[in-house]
């Protein structure tokens, strides 16, 4: 008999810990369950998300809150141009960090999450009552040119960075949310960033190049020695938004043997692009048969984007998991197969990223 709750699920991308700072969430909220968004622990257990990244993000200025809320609203047309936000402050960004950074620590306390630093503690949590966390930075801007806040949040738990969000930063350019579009928008990394880069790969930091746009893509690629992952990115062959991958850049990223994981949010999967939720799963196995065709079965994971994006109403939230487990089943994928899409991949990059 098959268990729906299983394979457990790691998760390539999740904005919570926003989502707490920004609404001003009790903590123990999480811990008995949430009337609104996509996570809490009851329905991460129910669903098997045994855990993932967690993402310290920065909001934009330019309303003063969650810009993503009016961009998602953008999206819902058939063709838009988001322009891109102005850069955040580091001193705007180290505020937000720091306080996400105290959230996913009172998390921890408080047994919703456990930290984690490598594959064994992820895989011992994994089987524990709490979810497996490590913690993500989506875009640099808390990071300093001397990159000394980057030391500091390697020992608070960093293990993974994106140096940009749909934004520029002093590391680089984001793509915008355009549709249709290439991201072949605007210049690739500075100097800075590539140093960047080459700070990453020495604290043996991931780095993750959803929201790079193409030549920051290309530099990432010309200057990291580790797998190259996209943590919450999509097929461009498939939905022709600037935020998805190409099939040159799926190759290169097969080529540095990272791996790419499924993000769920409808505007970088449907078809016409639009940011609304009236979607089938289908179209969400569509996009792993695309990229495992291009990437290879090692090489394709998941990367949710909850609750920090609109998703299908078939997935819902957290417990939308057992469809698209089964949804995987029915379309003839193999346990072994929705094992290593589940969590597998995600442990075999991480251990050839983090050197274990």
């Amino acid at each position: 008999m098959i268990n729906h709750s299983s394979p457990p699920v790691f998760d390539g991308h999740n904005d919570l810990l926003f989502r707490l700072h920004h609404q001003q969430i009790a903590i123990e909220d999480v811990v008995s369950g949430l009337a609104s968004g996509h996570l809490d622990l009851p329905r991460a257990k129910a669903a098997g998300f045994a855990g993932g990244f967690f993402a310290l993000w920065v909001p934009s200025t330019r309303t003063g809150s969650a810009a993503e809320d009016s961009d998602d609203a953008l999206m819902a047309d058939i063709r838009y141009n988001v322009p891109l936000p102005g850069m955040v402050t580091w001193e705007e960004a180290i505020r937000v960090v720091v306080e996400e950074v105290a959230i996913f620590r009172k998390l921890a306390g408080c047994g919703v999450l456990t930290p984690c630093t490598s594959v064994a503690e992820i895989e011992a949590a994994m089987t524990g009552e709490t979810l497996a966390a490590v913690l993500h930075m989506e875009g640099a801007e808390a990071i300093d040119p001397e990159f000394a806040a980057l030391e500091v949040l390697y020992a608070a738990g960093l293990r993974s960075l994106g140096p940009v969000w749909s934004r520029p930063t002093i590391f680089g350019h984001g793509v915008p949310f355009r549709f249709p579009s290439t991201g072949d928008i605007g210049p690739g990394l500075t100097d800075l960033g590539k140093a960047l880069v080459r700070e990453c790969n020495r604290l043996k930091i991931m780095l993750d190049v959803s929201h790079l746009n193409e030549k920051g893509f290309d530099d990432v690629a010309a200057v990291t020695d580790a797998p190259i992952v996209a943590t919450h990115s999509n097929a461009h062959a498939l939905s022709s938004h600037a935020r998805n991958l190409t099939d040159r850049q799926l190759a290169v990223i097969a080529e540095s043997d990272g791996m790419v994981g499924l993000n769920f949010a409808t505007a970088f999967l449907r078809a016409d692009g639009r940011m609304a939720p009236n979607m089938s799963i289908a179209v969400m196995i569509r996009h792993l048969d695309h990229l495992i065709s291009v990437l290879g079965e090692d090489r394709v994971g998941l990367g949710s984007d909850f609750d920090g994006a609109i998703v299908a109403d078939g997935i819902a939230d957290v417990t939308g998991l057992i469809a698209l487990r089964q949804a995987m089943r029915d379309h003839g994928f193999g346990e072994p197969l929705i094992a290593k899409l589940c969590n597998g991949n995600w442990m075999r990059v991480l251990r050839r990223t983090w050197g274990e």
